[in-house]
């Protein structure tokens, strides 16, 4: 379950709880920032103070994590994006037309004011967004049906260190960021948030049920941190 904090320096963040069989509090940080594992017995409130203890640690962490970011994308023409792992280039009309964008053969054309960068972005981002509904839906179907639950409904997140969530109410949040890498990426972020609705933890059970789906999700978690820079250059 998420949870959010404000540590000790001010910084709020958020993370994520696990109940486990375990003698400690352990803390976590990976692409989808802090994770905590924690006994049955510890309270939240003592939970939350360990957290606020190690908050120089945290801090830290988040910060190298995010310092891997690639600088910020130049949005002109002859750039390079990223599709389902693969490059493609943007290509600008310099018009007043503002047409939508549209792939055609490798190239992502649009229309608009060369130097109104900010439209440029939003337009851009905009199809991203799009394409990532409709991407993300289909995998979602197809394992939710090899899982034997229902499709769950799924949300967009524009989160900047987790890559997907699931709450209780069985909604599902993806990253738009994901449609820029392989499609074995995808899946498995899918895999992962869509075993969430049969185990809330991340329990043995939990990647019994991830392995089920998606058998080399140890290889995808590995491959998600090596591409997570490239993901970030956009938004």
């Amino acid at each position: 379950m998420e949870h959010s904090l404000e540590l000790n320096n001010g910084e709020v963040i958020t993370y994520l709880l696990a109940r486990r069989q375990r003698q400690s509090v352990g803390l976590k940080i990976n692409h989808q920032g802090l994770i905590v594992h924690a006994p049955m017995r510890v309270s939240h409130t003592m939970i939350e103070a360990l957290i606020k203890q190690k908050s120089q640690w945290i801090s830290k962490k988040l910060t190298d994590l995010h310092r891997h970011i690639a600088p910020p994308f130049e949005w002109r023409s002859g750039e390079t994006l990223l599709l389902l792992g693969h490059a493609i280039a943007l290509q600008i009309e310099d018009t007043a037309s503002k047409k939508t964008p549209h792939l055609d053969a490798g190239l992502l054309k649009l229309a608009a004011p060369i130097n109104s960068q900010a439209l440029i972005s939003r337009k851009v981002l905009q199809w991203y967004k799009k394409e990532a509904l409709l991407d993300f839906s289909r995998r979602l179907e197809i394992f939710a049906t090899q899982l034997g639950v229902a499709n769950p409904k799924l949300l967009l997140s524009n989160a900047r260190s987790r890559w997907g969530s699931c709450n209780s109410r069985q909604e599902i949040r993806l990253n738009w960021r994901l449609l820029q890498a392989p499609p074995h990426l995808i899946n498995y972020v899918v895999c992962h948030e869509l075993a969430h609705l049969k185990e809330m933890n991340h329990s043995a059970k939990f990647w019994a049920i991830v392995e089920g789906l998606c058998p080399k999700y140890k290889e995808a978690e590995k491959d998600l941190k090596a591409w997570s820079p490239k993901l970030h250059r956009i938004g």
